[in-house]
């Protein structure tokens, strides 16, 4: 990742939601998501230099559709400055994902795509930890490296499909003891699951990893 802007500070879900889906309007890469502060706020962008995010940020509040904000610098990611010493982005990965446990993850609208909301739920954890995933179910599945599912490791992507033998369409995000998190799409809340379970079991697709390890 590289200059993002942060924007508002909500105590209602919905309001950091439809904040993030006007960026979104305007073409912005915007996304909401649950801090620790137990507050929703909303981010956006992927500026190579602070000052194209900054004036990007500058037009919006010209514009009467931000108020306060502030740029969070590559640097001040987890995978470059971790919190706790010795904690690897792995398990800041999976501390991420289970922040959004119980949120109603979803778009909605026009732009509910299928397989939207599960990866833009990816997507978000992984963003919050300084690394850019394509948008989509399909792209991440893409980009990523194969791994086979009795090699998986926390934060690892795992993939589903509709329908047994169905093309993909839904992913989730690896949390360790065959289990995952994801966003089940409109109306339903985060949450965790089984890779055994009869559903996901007979629908797994396969998984993707973007850590190289070391």
């Amino acid at each position: 990742m590289g200059y993002t802007v942060q924007v508002g500070a909500f105590s209602v879900m919905d309001n950091a939601r439809t904040l993030a889906r006007t960026l979104a309007a305007r073409g912005l890469d915007a996304f909401y998501f649950p801090a620790e502060s137990g507050l929703y706020k909303v981010r956006f962008g992927d500026f190579p230099t602070k000052e194209e995010a900054a004036q990007q940020a500058r037009r919006l509040v010209a514009e009467a559709r931000i108020g306060d904000y502030f740029i969070v610098s590559p640097e001040d990611y987890s995978f470059s400055s971790p919190e706790q010493p010795g904690e690897s982005l792995r398990e800041k990965l999976v501390k991420t994902a289970e922040r959004f446990i119980g949120v109603d993850y979803s778009w909605g609208g026009a732009s509910s795509n299928e397989g939207f909301d599960c990866s833009g739920l990816v997507r978000a954890v992984y963003q919050l930890n300084g690394l850019n995933l394509p948008r989509s179910a399909a792209g991440q599945y893409q980009a990523g490296t194969a791994v086979p599912k009795d090699r998986l490791l926390k934060g690892d992507l795992v993939f589903f499909s509709r329908s047994p033998e169905g093309a993909l369409s839904h992913v989730g995000i690896y949390v360790g003891k065959g289990a995952f998190i994801h966003a089940p799409g409109k109306g339903k809340k985060t949450r965790q699951e089984s890779l055994e379970s009869g559903y996901f079991k007979n629908r797994y697709c396969g998984a993707r990893a973007y850590i190289k390890e070391q």
